[in-house]
């Protein structure tokens, strides 16, 4: 049986052209700046995304962390959405890496508007905490990979630029919503100081994400990395990989979304509970409570046929497509749930 991994799009494995370039990658220390392929990997990085410096890191998390210890002082405050992957899903690194607190505001499935945000800053006083990032994430995981408009970027923007306030992008999945809007990425890019790109979720990479901004603010961000043990030294070995992501992968995403799209409706014809308004990239989050069995048992049955999916509350599951998934994997993850709901 064909195992359909519907869990993440972090579970995807290295194309052959990715494991040929990292057998062939060109190496060098890069703790000294000598690694070509990193090099090449980082100088991309700025190019596509307009930006004047990027810094190859470990992971999404990590260019996260990075990005908020360089943009704030400890005891600082920063601004983000509830359920953010920021505040969410990084271990308390706001805390205990960067000694900020979060100030969360309740998106609009997933999505804060510049009203929310502009009430949430701190004024100026002594007994205050100091407002000194805001933070959007886009695509938002939680809510569903719903995605900010270029309008509503935007505007954000503009507030953070006239309140001195940087902005800071966690893109683990902006190129889904670059391709979502048939945009480059760069025009999105544009509406923001500093953002973490994730290269081993839908890009495929195995390993890896770029934290991107200005020159001296990653000339910064490259010494927390050391710190936080992030000196990777003949690391062009995936570097290779992560540029023939960022080469050949970002177009077909749009194939990700389409399969996406139609797990979303099938499953809004099986009469479970979605909101299809959400479906926009390449998730796909549902209730399973009138089928009177919570998630675990619900996952424990897809597995009956060959299908992993995550747990996402009690009663309610996630898929996650990627380039693994082809059409007929999404067809016989419709004909399984379609068994499973006739009982």
């Amino acid at each position: 049986m064909r195992l359909i991994d519907l869990r993440s799009d972090t579970v995807t494995q290295p194309t052959s052209a990715m494991r040929l370039a990292m057998y062939q990658a060109e190496v060098g220390d890069d703790v000294y700046g000598e690694d070509p392929t990193v090099l090449r990997l980082e100088n991309l990085g700025a190019e596509i995304t307009g930006k004047e410096a990027a810094l190859f890191v470990a992971s999404g998390t990590m260019g996260n962390q990075l990005a908020v210890m360089t943009h704030t002082q400890r005891g600082d405050e920063i601004i983000c959405e509830a359920n953010s992957h920021i505040f969410y899903y990084e271990v308390g690194g706001l805390a205990y890496l960067a000694g900020v607190q979060a100030r969360t505001l309740v998106g609009q499935r997933g999505i804060l508007s510049v009203d929310a945000i502009e009430q949430a800053i701190r004024p100026v006083d002594i007994h205050l905490p100091k407002t000194s990032l805001i933070c959007l994430e886009n695509t938002h995981n939680r809510a569903g990979g719903t995605y900010y408009s270029i309008p509503e970027l935007k505007t954000i923007h503009t507030l953070s630029q006239t309140r001195n306030i940087p902005l800071h992008i966690d893109g683990a999945r902006l190129f889904n919503a670059a391709v979502a809007q048939k945009k480059p990425v760069a025009e999105l890019a544009q509406y923001s100081d500093t953002i973490s790109l994730c290269l081993s979720k839908g890009l495929g990479a195995p390993v890896g994400s770029l934290l991107v901004g200005p020159a001296e603010f990653i000339k910064q961000a490259r010494r927390y990395r050391k710190m936080l043990g992030g000196g990777m030294r003949q690391a062009g070995i995936i570097a290779a990989a992560a540029l023939v992501s960022l080469e050949t992968q970002v177009d077909r995403l749009e194939e990700d979304h389409q399969h996406a799209k139609i797990l979303a409706d099938a499953i809004a014809n099986l009469g479970l509970n979605i909101d299809l308004d959400t479906v926009k990239t390449n998730i796909v989050i549902f209730g399973i409570e009138s089928l009177g069995i919570n998630a675990d048992r619900m996952l424990q049955t897809l597995s009956t046929y060959g299908i992993k999916a995550n747990a996402f509350g009690e009663y309610t599951v996630r898929f996650v497509t990627h380039f693994g998934i082809t059409r007929s994997d999404v067809n016989h993850t419709i004909q399984a749930l379609s068994q499973i709901v006739k009982g």
